[in-house]
């Protein structure tokens, strides 16, 4: 479908949304979105609400552009991610989460990925004092719990649907960004081993393993500054990202959080960005703040995955596309 017919798609959702297979795709994302709340809170997390503005907002988005405004006189951003905020609430409470709206204005080239939009929801989650192996066992857990619930609860929306979804047996295979990269390079992609990974080797990395695959240990210039640093392996981040099976792609992206004030102001200088503008986050840090490690996994793909849908844009009730104007 190009450009002109998805939006002319997209601009008749009023239509779409009445159709049985739509229908069943939003029974299932509600269920999605009670069995996370669910099994986070029976884990001892309290859900917070999440800010949609503020002064900066996460600088790590891969390409895409922050939406920008005046806000009595300041220049206020939209939140591409809540990451500052969850240390924050890390100095108050151990575990908690929270449903966070995000705009990332994506490239246009995204849309043929299948897994990007320019609105979308995240479940986000902090665990303070934890290590990034502490935050993958919880990511387990919780996929797997949302997982077995869809099974049970939506069997009828899933046979409609014609997915045959399998239930995820954790612990899930860890592979170094390393060794990924040479898995990758073996299969004829040409890639650097100190950036990340391009969409589409995600993907055939996603269609290698007949399960969820984490991809650790992440070069410190492939990420942002809140990424810890390894003490004892200079240029290596203590963080993670999770991969659906089948092609699916990235479910999860977190790790441990950089907490130290000094380290956190070098890094912000040398990825060129004006650490003025971050000066509530540094105050905080400097006072000193608690280590923490958490994550996001974003609402839609995980329906797409579940759903077995081949565009992201299908597991969402008003999809906003990147490039596309609709309602």
């Amino acid at each position: 479908m190009d450009k002109e017919e998805l939006q002319s798609h997209l601009q008749a959702r009023y239509k779409d949304i009445k159709k049985p297979e739509l229908k069943a795709v939003i029974r299932i994302q509600d269920e999605i979105l009670s069995a996370l709340r669910d099994h986070l809170r029976s884990v001892g997390f309290i859900e917070i609400l999440a800010p949609i503005i503020g002064p900066v907002t996460d600088p790590g988005i891969r390409g895409a552009s922050q939406v920008s405004f005046d806000y009595y006189g300041t220049q206020f951003k939209i939140m591409s991610s809540m990451i500052l905020y969850k240390q924050m609430a890390g100095n108050s409470f151990d575990k908690v989460f929270a449903l966070s709206p995000n705009i990332r204005l994506e490239p246009e080239v995204t849309r043929e990925t299948g897994r990007h939009l320019s609105e979308f929801r995240q479940l986000d989650l902090e665990i303070a004092n934890a290590s990034y192996f502490d935050a993958m066992t919880i990511g387990e857990q919780m996929v797997t719990k949302v997982v077995e619930r869809v099974k049970i609860n939506c069997a009828d929306d899933l046979e409609a649907l014609h997915r045959d979804l399998k239930i995820p047996k954790p612990p899930f295979k860890k592979v170094t960004h390393n060794d990924a990269i040479e898995l990758l390079m073996k299969k004829g992609f040409q890639l650097n081993k100190g950036e990340e990974i391009p969409w589409s080797a995600e993907t055939a990395l996603s269609k290698s393993f007949g399960d969820f695959l984490w991809l650790i240990d992440y070069p410190k210039t492939a990420r942002g500054f809140y990424d810890r640093e390894d003490e004892d392996r200079p240029g290596i981040l203590r963080d993670f990202d999770l991969f659906y099976p089948e092609g699916y792609g990235k479910a999860i992206s977190g790790g441990e959080r950089e907490y130290e004030y000094e380290k956190v102001a070098g890094r912000i200088l040398s990825s060129g960005e004006l650490p003025e503008a971050y000066k509530w986050y540094l105050q905080m840090l400097k006072e000193g703040t608690t280590p923490s490690a958490g994550f996001g996994i974003g609402v839609e793909r995980l329906t797409r995955y579940i759903c077995g849908k081949e565009y992201i844009w299908e597991a969402v009730p008003f999809p906003k596309v990147p490039g596309i104007v609709s309602p």
